[in-house]
C-alpha cells in the first residue's frame, strides 16, 4: 500500500495529530490514528513523535497505513437474518442464544461467524475478532443489530450512539404487577464489586437512562416497552431489577423460581439511525420472535 502524504496548511493545522488526520480522510478513526502513530506508522517531518503531538502549520506528515489483517475468524453458514443492507450499512435480527462476536469460550457459531459467510465487506476499527461490530446485545436476547460495512459507516454509528441519537426500542417481560403506565429510570451503572460478570447500580456508575411504558399487564408479570436513552452494559435488566420488576426468565438479575425461558425475556424490536452517507433517517422494526408470542399466549390464556 502506497504511503500517503499530508501537508499541514492553515486549513487542517490546528490540534492534535490524531483530531487532525481523523479530518483529513473520513475513514480513519482517530483510535485506529493513534495506534499508527503508536507503532511508528506515521512519520512527521521524517521522524517518528508521539501520540499527543499537536501539528504545526508546514508539517510534512507520511502515513504508512498498514495492511489490512487478515481475520482469524471461521466464517460459518447460520443462515442470518439480514432485514436491510447496502453498501455501508446492513441491519440483522440476531436470535436469541446467539453470542455477538466470538470471545473465549465462544469462537464459533457467532454473529461474526455468519456476517463473515454472508457479508463482503465489514468495517475494521474493532478489531479483528469484531469486525463491523458497533454495539451488542446480549447472548440472550433477540433483535435488531446495526452492522458496519467500512469505518466511515462505523465511526458514523459509534457517534450517534454517544450523542444519544440512535433509536432502541425493546420488548420485554417483567415479574411483578406495574401499577403506573408509564415511568423514567435515571440510575448509573456500574460493575458489581462483589461479582464482576454483573452490573449494578453504583454512585460513580455510568450515566444511564431508560424509559419504560406498560403494554399489557398478566396478574404476576408485565410487558413493557422498554426506550434506551443511553446504552449500558444489561442496562434494561439492571434497571427493571433496580425498580422491583426484573425480567422474566432472566438468570442473572431475575428471581430463582422464574418461568422456562432459557434465558431473559427481551427483544430488541426497533431500531432507527441516520444513515452514514445520505443523512436520510432510516427505522426497523421486528416482531417478537416465536417463543416469545407463545410464552405470551400462555399468559393470556392464564389471565381469562
Amino acid at each position: 500500500m502506497e504511503p500517503i502524504e499530508v501537508v499541514i496548511t492553515e486549513e487542517n493545522g490546528n490540534g492534535r495529530i490524531d483530531k487532525v488526520l481523523s479530518t483529513v480522510n473520513p475513514e480513519w478513526s482517530r483510535t485506529q490514528i493513534q495506534q499508527w502513530v503508536k507503532d511508528g506508522a506515521v512519520l512527521v517531518n521524517e521522524h517518528t513523535v508521539k501520540q499527543n503531538y499537536k501539528v504545526k502549520i508546514g508539517d510534512h506528515i507520511v502515513i504508512i497505513e498498514p495492511e489490512p489483517e487478515e481475520l482469524d475468524i471461521v466464517a460459518e453458514d447460520l443462515s442470518l437474518d439480514i432485514v436491510y443492507e447496502d453498501e455501508d450499512v446492513l441491519v440483522v435480527n440476531k436470535p436469541r442464544g446467539m453470542v455477538v462476536h466470538p470471545a473465549p469460550g465462544h469462537v464459533t457459531g457467532t454473529l461474526v461467524n455468519g456476517l463473515m459467510y454472508q457479508v463482503k465487506d465489514l468495517s475494521g476499527i474493532n478489531g479483528v475478532m469484531r469486525p463491523g461490530i458497533v454495539h451488542r446485545i446480549d447472548k440472550d436476547t433477540s433483535g435488531l443489530l446495526m452492522v458496519a460495512k467500512n469505518d466511515l459507516a462505523h465511526v458514523s454509528l459509534v457517534n450517534q450512539l454517544v450523542n444519544k441519537t440512535v433509536t432502541r426500542v425493546y420488548t420485554a417481560l417483567v415479574h411483578g404487577h406495574i401499577p403506573h403506565d408509564q415511568g423514567t429510570i435515571d440510575a448509573p451503572i456500574g460493575r458489581d464489586v462483589k461479582d464482576r460478570q454483573s452490573m449494578t447500580i453504583v454512585d460513580n456508575g455510568k450515566h444511564a437512562v431508560t424509559h419504560f411504558k406498560v403494554l399489557e399487564r398478566f396478574g404476576n408479570f408485565t410487558l413493557v416497552e422498554c426506550k434506551l436513552e443511553t446504552g449500558r452494559t444489561h442496562q434494561i435488566r439492571v434497571h427493571m431489577k433496580y425498580i422491583g420488576y426484573p425480567l422474566a426468565g432472566d438468570p442473572k438479575y431475575g428471581p430463582k423460581k422464574t418461568i422456562e425461558f432459557n434465558g431473559q425475556a427481551l427483544h430488541a424490536g426497533t431500531i432507527g439511525f441516520e444513515h452514514p452517507r445520505n443523512g436520510q433517517y432510516y427505522e426497523f422494526t421486528q416482531p417478537l420472535p416465536e417463543d416469545f408470542q407463545t410464552l405470551l399466549k400462555q399468559l393470556q390464556n392464564e389471565k381469562r
